[in-house]
């Protein structure tokens, strides 16, 4: 399985724009498209950066539309009022649910980098030391992880039910991390709090 994320860096008094062009122009569109799992959005609502996801069944895929949706994404950049949205394509490698994560959850994304030949390793030790960790958090909803093989990128988003709930694990959360990383050779680039604004996706869990 496979995402395909645009970031956009919008306007904080935008992002309820954006959550609704999501809803009501593209949401329609993907539950028609063959082969695709759903769709998310992330949304800091101090900075205005916004992240919406697609899910998708396979790379061919998603590959397939990657110029059908390439109007939609340059329309929500500009309903979130930024520009210039920064396209990425992911592998998902772990997906976990305690219980599905709803509109408004608080989520955690850290953005690491490791050498490509160590993805497969730094994977497997997610699986079995970091994710029953971060999953026994009180408040702990979801968690998935996304790698770039081909560039040595990762991105992790752990999901709770509320931002307060976040705040209240955020440092060990962030100490979890961090202390993964080092003990992998990883090195984590950015580390963001956001709201979990559109929640549909339909990833089944990998666990």
């Amino acid at each position: 399985m496979h995402v395909r994320s645009t970031t956009v860096m919008g306007d904080p008094a935008s992002i309820e724009d954006g959550v609704e062009f999501l809803r009501n122009k593209v949401m329609q569109t993907l539950q028609t498209t063959e082969g695709c799992l759903g769709l998310s959005m992330l949304a800091d609502r101090e900075t205005g950066r916004c992240i919406a996801s697609t899910a998708w069944e396979s790379a061919e895929a998603m590959k397939a539309t990657e110029h059908q949706l390439q109007a939609s994404r340059s329309s929500f950049a500009l309903a979130v009022g930024g520009d210039h949205p920064e396209v990425q394509a992911w592998e998902i490698a772990l997906v976990h649910r305690e219980h599905p994560a709803g509109d408004g959850a608080g989520a955690q994304v850290a953005w690491a980098r490791i050498q490509p030949n160590h993805i497969d390793d730094l994977v497997a030790a997610y699986r079995e030391n970091l994710m029953p960790k971060l999953s026994g958090l009180p408040g702990f909803c979801s968690l998935s992880f996304m790698v770039d093989r081909r560039n040595g990128k990762t991105v992790s988003v752990t999901c709770f039910e509320t931002a307060e709930a976040l705040s209240r694990v955020r440092k060990e959360a962030r100490s979890m991390r961090q202390q993964f990383a080092q003990a992998m050779g990883a090195q984590i680039v950015d580390v963001a709090e956001m709201e979990l604004a559109l929640a549909h996706l339909g990833v089944p869990e990998t666990v």
